[in-house]
């Protein structure tokens, strides 16, 4: 498959942060919004249909999308409502790129709509993968479809691995920036709030994501993701505590070599590389003067405090819907969380217990949101009656 760069773009979730930089991508590169979708907020995304004035634009809330209707009713642009409705706009055919920005499992049904012959993924939902990765890659190679990461990580590796013979990787090696967190022990962790929480030293990011960058579920689910976006299993995966965010990620070969890839933290840059991959563009960031950068150290995740890591290993070990079941829990978790019912721990206990508790089945797209599902509700039970 000869890839060209992206023209006409659709974004799934162009609500978030990860979809409103990806629009400010489309406006410096000069390209065409196909579609775009959001959760429910419709004021924002009339604001974006006014001014990209896509084909088609979805709100995943019912309500919403009927008020997003009556706001858009002086424009030609298509106003589709539900989840059926954002899957309906991720498979339009007028587009040859898709970026896939849903926060959570929702995003899983739009991802695979999205997969159409030759066309290109720039996937940001890292949830598909971590939950439906056979069934994920498995579509991408019977549509002959590109896949490209967005995550800063992932999109890291991806450029350390270009040229390069996958049988030489020794190791991947992802960053974390610790988040808000570093350096606290479990007792102190006890104590801090949502609002702590959400105060990420480096990212700017919504508040699920934020959450796991705290608990470091975040990089755990990363490590789930990378398994299947490199066919690298995770005993061969690491993490390294890295608070300037500068070094992106790194992958080891076996004869000593680490190639890294360095950059300002901001997502414009791996959400316009997916879209310009494989030429390169001038970007609106000023071009970095190493000299006058700050010294970059690394450091091991405390896994004690944050055991967010050893849960996505036996995730993986155990297979199955297994990572489904940790994810699920995991979002149930946080949402508990930022409403102030159960206390920062409480979020790796929970998806810990649940693992334990939710029966891991197979592969298929059913016994996915079975498992999530099953997830969910073990959460929520388990916070009204807790042991």
């Amino acid at each position: 498959m000869t890839l060209q760069p992206a023209r006409r773009v659709s974004v799934l979730g162009a609500t978030g942060s990860v979809g409103t930089q990806t629009l400010a991508v489309l406006s410096h590169l000069g390209l065409t919004a196909v579609c775009l979708t959001g959760g429910r907020n419709s004021r924002l995304l009339e604001t974006q249909a006014r001014q990209f004035a896509p084909r088609a634009v979805a709100l995943a809330d019912p309500s919403a999308a009927r008020d997003l209707k009556v706001r858009l009713a002086d424009t030609p642009v298509a106003v589709l409502s539900g989840p059926e409705g954002v899957c309906e706009a991720a498979a339009c055919e007028a587009a040859d790129t898709v970026v896939a920005a849903i926060t959570g499992l929702a995003g899983l049904r739009p991802v695979l709509a999205a997969l159409l012959p030759g066309r290109r993924l720039a996937l940001a939902n890292k949830e598909a993968l971590v939950c439906a990765g056979a069934l994920v890659t498995a579509a991408v190679r019977a549509q002959d479809c590109a896949l490209l990461p967005v995550d800063s990580e992932h999109s890291a590796i991806f450029q350390c691995l270009r040229g390069e013979d996958p049988q030489a990787v020794e190791r991947l090696v992802l960053t974390a920036s610790g988040g808000p967190f570093f350096g606290m022990d479990r007792d102190a962790l006890r104590r801090v709030t949502p609002a702590q929480a959400l105060a990420h030293p480096t990212w700017r990011m919504g508040p699920k994501i934020t959450v796991d960058s705290a608990t470091l579920m975040n990089k755990a689910l990363e490590c789930l993701e990378a398994t299947h976006l490199f066919s690298v299993p995770m005993a061969r995966i690491e993490v390294a505590v890295h608070r300037q965010s500068v070094v992106h990620s790194m992958v080891v070969f076996r004869d000593g070599a680490t190639v890294a890839q360095l950059g300002p933290p901001d997502m414009r840059l791996p959400i316009q590389y997916a879209l310009t991959f494989p030429a390169r563009v001038p970007s609106p960031l000023p071009s970095p003067r190493w000299a006058d950068a700050p010294a970059l150290t690394f450091a091991p995740p405390d896994e004690a405090a944050f055991p967010a890591l050893a849960l996505a290993r036996e995730a993986d070990a155990r297979g199955g819907t297994a990572p489904a079941v940790l994810n699920g829990a995991n979002e149930a978790a946080v949402s508990l969380f930022l409403e102030n019912k159960i206390g920062f721990l409480d979020i790796a206990a929970y998806a810990e217990a649940a693992l334990a508790a939710v029966p891991s089945g197979g592969g298929s797209l059913d016994d996915i949101l079975e498992a999530d599902r099953a997830a969910r509700a073990f959460v929520r039970l388990r916070r009204k009656s807790p042991v």
